[in-house]
């Protein structure tokens, strides 16, 4: 039976790797996918899915209006699609996670979205809040804070410092955002130099490299498997 998965992290926990380790898995067994990614996110390109590592692959872009079940048909009508994936599944609106949810269950097709939960305030996005509810299953791919401890939240950084206020969605990468522990969140440290004058992009680069290895490490360790439908 399909099923709706729901794959979440903070920030930089190789949630693109993810996907393109996923779509290789399926079409190295001969079988097909649809990969969607949002229309917001141009940092790469539009409808690219780009992982810091530097694979990436066409896909999909998704904006406000997008019908995806009907996406989704138009590509069925060419060829079978065994799986959809969804990278940058936050900026989903309710709408969008509604026809995953019909794609799942009328076309016993199965979707696997990745995403943040919450932003840089600590609130939901509007994708991850329906996909929460919508989802058979939920899933963390996790990432950790400086200190060692699990990362379960995403501070945006302006000029060495943690911003808590402004537009929900701004897009950026390392230099804009940082994934941190709830304590260290709350507490406002971006590492454990005291000093709040510390090098923010020193930090950075020290930060990239770490997430550069982990991703490189989550690549040999290959994707989750997922079971397909019998046809």
């Amino acid at each position: 039976m399909a099923q709706l998965f729901f794959r979440y992290s903070t920030m930089n926990a190789g949630k693109s790797i993810e996907v393109l380790k996923v779509a290789y898995n399926y079409e190295e067994r001969g079988k097909n996918v649809l990969v969607m990614t949002s229309g917001k996110d141009n940092r790469f390109g539009r409808g690219i899915v780009k992982s810091r590592i530097g694979m990436q692959r066409d896909a999909l872009p998704v904006d406000d209006d997008t019908n995806i079940l009907s996406a989704y048909m138009e590509a069925e009508s060419k060829k079978h699609i065994d799986c959809v994936l969804v990278d940058e599944a936050q900026f989903l609106k309710k709408h969008h996670v509604e026809e995953l949810v019909e794609i799942v269950d009328s076309c016993e097709c199965p979707v696997i979205c990745y995403g943040l939960k919450n932003d840089f305030r600590n609130e939901l996005f509007e994708g991850s809040h329906y996909l929460l509810i919508y989802a058979d299953k939920i899933e963390e791919i996790k990432t950790i804070c400086w200190c060692g401890r699990k990362a379960t939240m995403v501070a945006r950084v302006a000029d060495g410092k943690i911003v808590r206020s402004g537009e929900q969605i701004v897009i950026g990468g390392n230099e804009m955002y940082v994934s941190l522990c709830r304590k260290h969140y709350n507490d406002g440290r971006l590492s454990d130099d005291t000093d709040t004058d510390r090098n923010q992009p020193a930090f950075a680069v020290k930060t990239a490299k770490a997430l550069k290895i982990q991703d490189e490490k989550q690549l040999k360790a290959g994707p989750k498997p997922v079971k397909m439908k019998k046809k």
